[in-house]
């Protein structure tokens, strides 16, 4: 008889989050995330992890009770399931729709890996095998750079965190190179569209000069015109000075008429988001580059067969990252050795944060790269001290929406995030 599912669990979390800016102002001192626990018979429990915001809780709490008595190996009737409780149309073999689906590509995704974890833990192989084998043992991460304030605003709580204030190009360099010491990456990504593009331009330059053989990206998270973009773009083009450049413009229209001038590489992981999106996207030949995230694109098989659409249109492959505990990184290095065309290095925020939710700490990232924990399934357990510590700063933290423009005018008043800023 098959090893049934008999219990759900859904536990929001909060966890320390660093001053870090970006072009919608800067992250609050908690950030939001939840624990998805799915209990089988025999007392396996599969893991996952997701956002943490109000919204998605319901969506997680609506599908959870539907979820009981499934068996862990039928991903197709967890994503029936997931469509009756969540978005407009049940058919699971429904075109995707154009604008996107990402809520319900989140709760799908949210469930999907811990039903890949029960998996791999019944017949006793790691997630990385039943996604159908490893192409590499490992998988490179990026150094994710930000600009970011000493510390959070009139938060007594929050002291000035360990990597201090990065506001010039100089505090950049030194903050990569404290990320290389530490970890070990071969490659680095700036968050940008804070400041005037022309100074975040004498960042890279900085960078370029101190790491003269990393791969450079940047990323203005739509914080750029078109016209603004077109006027960078032979500082942007310096020879050896940036391997692709991210989402300088907000809507795909627009990221199409940089495409006609870009002399480098664009990605994205705004404009292409959903298999609905990716049509025009193709069409327009808006982006060369997809960042790929498995809690918004509708999980790991998902993932596969966006990877493997990259191969019949040529596009690159990487992923994106949002602020994450042990439990994604696992699922998306589990994930990421399995895809052929894993070409660039994947975004992760980890060594931003400093608490974690699993059973011995932290993840450990070294040489920039990171194998999928051993064991069966995810390779990871819980942590019952630390999830019950974590749930509770979330009641205590009072943050329900992440909201990085209301945390900016505690610094500044006057802040807009409004796009695009220059």
């Amino acid at each position: 008889m098959s090893d049934r599912i008999v219990d759900v669990r859904v536990t929001p979390i909060a966890f320390r989050d660093p001053p870090l800016l970006n072009v919608a102002g800067v992250h609050q001192p908690w950030a939001l995330r939840s624990i998805i626990e799915v209990e089988t018979a025999s007392g396996r429990i599969g893991l996952g992890e997701s956002y943490g915001e109000a919204d998605t809780l319901v969506d997680l709490n609506r599908i959870a009770p539907g979820l009981i008595g499934l068996d862990p190996f039928a991903l197709n009737a967890l994503t029936q399931v997931v469509y009756r409780c969540v978005g407009s149309n049940p058919d699971i073999g429904a075109p995707f729709p154009p604008l996107g689906d990402k809520a319900r590509a989140s709760a799908l995704g949210a469930f999907e890996v811990a039903f890949w974890d029960l998996q791999g833990q019944i017949v006793g192989r790691p997630l990385y095998d039943i996604l159908g084998g490893a192409v590499r043992s490992h998988v490179s991460y990026s150094a994710y750079l930000f600009y970011k304030y000493a510390q959070h605003h009139a938060d007594p709580g929050y002291p000035t965190d360990p990597w201090g204030e990065a506001l010039n190009p100089a505090q950049l360099v030194a903050q990569a190179q404290r990320m290389v010491d530490l970890y070990g990456f071969g490659s680095i990504k700036l968050k940008a569209g804070v400041f005037a593009p022309e100074l975040e331009i004498d960042g890279l330059r900085a960078l370029r000069a101190a790491f003269p053989k990393h791969p450079l990206r940047i990323d203005p998270n739509g914080g750029w015109s078109v016209a603004t973009t077109r006027r960078l773009m032979s500082a942007l083009s310096e020879p050896g000075l940036l391997e692709y450049l991210e989402d300088p413009v907000g809507t795909l229209d627009q990221m199409a008429e940089v495409a006609t001038f870009a002399t480098m590489p664009l990605a994205t992981n705004m404009v292409t988001i959903a298999f609905g999106h990716l049509p025009r996207s193709v069409a327009l030949n808006a982006v060369q580059v997809v960042l790929s995230d498995h809690h918004y694109w509708g999980g790991l098989r998902a993932s596969q067969q966006l990877a493997a659409i990259g191969r019949v249109f040529g596009l690159g492959i990487s992923m994106h990252s949002n602020s994450h505990l042990g439990i994604s990184l696992a699922a998306m290095t589990h994930l990421g050795v399995t895809l052929p065309n894993l070409a660039y290095a994947c975004d992760t925020h980890y060594p931003w944060q400093e608490d974690e939710v699993i059973e011995g700490g932290k993840l450990q990232i070294r040489d920039g790269q990171l194998a999928p924990p051993p064991g069966p399934g995810l390779g990871v357990k819980l942590d019952r001290a630390a999830l019950s510590q974590l749930h509770q700063n979330f009641l205590d933290c009072g943050i329900r929406h992440r909201d990085d423009a209301s945390e900016m005018r505690k610094h500044r008043a006057d802040f807009s995030s409004q796009r695009p800023r220059f």
